[in-house]
């Protein structure tokens, strides 16, 4: 098979060889699916560049992305033989694990390999993993989120956009914070806040009479930790999934404890078997219903992936990028 691999970290260009690499094989309780789009996400391109504190090559050689989509082409032992020619996309398929989806093929466990439906693209597919399941545990991993008001910072990035459509599908007031109107028009929220124009705190609690939110759902917990502590009600939430800015922030702690606040800090490849199953089921149907509107931003194909991460590395992109296989 035709796939992208590494053998150590560096710059995009330097390590990503595209080549021939052996066909894997589904083993007992796996599915083979033949790879048609791959997600690539900041995470992956952190891994690949070594940014992580501490990072090993944990394999001698890396195929990387955990998001993708394909149909599968062959089960292994334990795995319903029905299962061959269905549309699916694909979560974890590089965590942990040596071989992820910027491949041809990828063979691993079928739960991972969660049913497309037909109305959805394979690209969209590809999005599902970590954007959009980030968004769905921010919100509403821990419970129903209708009648309450969220904040959603960053509600132009990958999973910031899929946070303003899902809080919205499920009932709860949006607003959300750009850097421009062009990104509040893709984030497609219908109350933002411009942060480079606006005092964030003051503009939320007039936009709440006073009240302010539930929930915050963060990109950047330790730049906007000040902003969260003073527009949130009295036992919210803040649901952070990123820290890029302050990756080592002082902890508000009596500020937040006066306020009954809860800190959950997220991470998506960690899901529990229940908390991910709600998940998928909710995602199916909003995919199912076309209720979900989509950013995919094309990263060329599998020989095009260095580029595409260094896409990703820039910043600048509006959407989910996303390599066809």
């Amino acid at each position: 098979m035709k796939a992208v691999s590494y053998t150590g970290f560096g710059p995009a260009a330097e390590v990503l060889e595209f080549g021939d690499l052996p066909d894997p094989v589904a083993g007992a309780g796996e599915v083979l699916v033949r790879v048609r789009a791959s997600g690539i996400n900041p995470s992956d391109v952190k891994l690949r560049a070594g940014a992580r504190a501490g990072a090993v090559m944990g394999f001698p050689r890396i195929v990387p992305h955990s998001d993708g989509a394909g149909e599968i082409v062959a089960v292994g032992a334990g795995v319903d033989a029905a299962r061959v020619g269905e549309r699916v996309w694909i979560w974890n398929g590089q965590w942990q694990r040596a071989f992820g989806t910027a491949a041809e093929l990828i063979a691993l466990p079928a739960a991972q390999a969660v049913p497309l439906p037909d109305n959805a693209s394979f690209s969209e597919g590809a999005c599902m993993g970590i954007p959009a399941m980030t968004a769905w545990y921010n919100l509403l991993g821990d419970g129903p989120i209708d009648g309450q008001t969220v904040l959603v910072t960053g509600g132009a990035g990958a999973v910031g956009r899929y946070a303003c459509q899902m809080a919205t599908l499920a009932g709860a007031r949006v607003i959300t914070t750009v850097s421009s109107e062009e990104k509040a028009a893709h984030a497609g929220a219908a109350e933002w806040i411009n942060y480079r124009e606006a005092d964030v705190a003051e503009a939320v609690m007039e936009m709440t009479g006073g009240a302010g939110v539930d929930r915050v759902v963060e990109v950047d917990f330790g730049a906007n930790q000040d902003v969260s502590v003073a527009v949130l009600k009295v036992g919210g939430k803040i649901a952070a999934y990123a820290s890029a800015g302050v990756m080592e922030p002082a902890l508000q702690f009596y500020p937040m404890m006066f306020k009954n606040i809860t800190l959950q800090m997220t991470v998506v490849y960690l899901l529990d078997a229940a908390t991910r199953a709600r998940g998928v089921a909710q995602i199916t149907d909003w995919l199912a219903r076309g209720a979900l509107d989509h950013a995919i931003v094309d990263g060329g194909g599998l020989a095009d992936v260095a580029a595409a991460h260094d896409l990703v590395a820039q910043g600048a992109k509006l959407g989910c990028v996303v390599t066809t296989v």
